[in-house]
């Protein structure tokens, strides 16, 4: 077997801590038997489509075989039906709008967090991982607008938001964030005081279809961001309806 160092070409897959550059170099040990080589220091599978990598020595380099169908990481939307115009958000919705998380792809990947998102979705939560940032639901500057995100601090310990926009602040022992109609939750059968349910807020907002764009699945995402840090953004699309 032989060891050298060679410059990966991913093939648009995220193997790499940090999702480094394509040409970043790698240990390679290259079997003398034609096998295919083993590769050390990336991940044993994509960060963002879960596919396990087969390598190829070519023209100096270590290639992957087959492409990533997420080259530039996923992007996440989903609706959301506020008949109500009253929003229950918290971290965790799971007694009332259960999905297996291990149903897809790996939870740990970006593939199978958006897997998670659709399917809590279809149930009528918004839901979307958020790691341990405590993040808020922001009011914007835009009618029936909303962001979901981690502020910074300053020396002095001022927010990067306004304090005043923040509707409900999201402890994340779920490390993220569910959000649905409050008049759904209770009809499917939220209460107080169940299992998994924490700290949570109830507000109000303009009734209608609500658009969520998740954005922690994109590559280059950073969650560790020295600014504000962006989950996911609410928008109302259409109203509700009157009949």
């Amino acid at each position: 077997m032989t060891i050298k160092k060679l410059p990966l070409m991913p093939n648009g897959h995220a193997l790499l801590p940090g999702r480094a550059e394509e040409g970043e170099e790698v240990t390679v040990f290259e079997s003398s038997t034609g096998e295919s080589p083993l590769v050390a220091g990336t991940h044993f599978r994509c960060a963002d489509c879960d596919q396990e990598p087969v390598y190829l020595i070519r023209d100096g380099a270590v290639h992957v075989q087959e492409p990533c169908p997420y080259p530039n990481g996923i992007t996440t939307q989903i609706t959301l039906e506020v008949p109500s115009g009253r929003l229950i958000v918290t971290d965790d919705l799971r007694d009332v709008y259960h999905v297996d998380f291990h149903a897809g792809a790996s939870y740990n990947t970006a593939l199978g967090q958006a897997q998670v998102v659709q399917a809590m979705a279809a149930l009528g939560c918004a839901f979307g991982p958020v790691g341990n940032s405590s993040p808020g639901l922001y009011r914007t500057h835009e009618r029936d607008s909303y962001l979901i995100a981690a502020p910074t601090y300053d020396d002095n310990d001022r927010p990067s938001l306004p304090e005043e926009a923040c509707l409900a602040e999201i402890d994340t022992a779920l490390w993220a964030y569910a959000i649905a109609d409050f008049e759904d939750w209770k009809a499917k059968g939220g209460a107080p005081g169940q299992k998994l349910l924490g700290k949570y807020t109830v507000i109000d907002v303009t009734p209608g279809t609500y658009k969520v764009t998740h954005h922690s699945g994109e590559r280059g995402f950073d969650k560790y961001a020295a600014d504000t840090v962006v989950f996911a953004r609410m928008e109302r699309v259409t109203q509700a309806s009157t009949t």
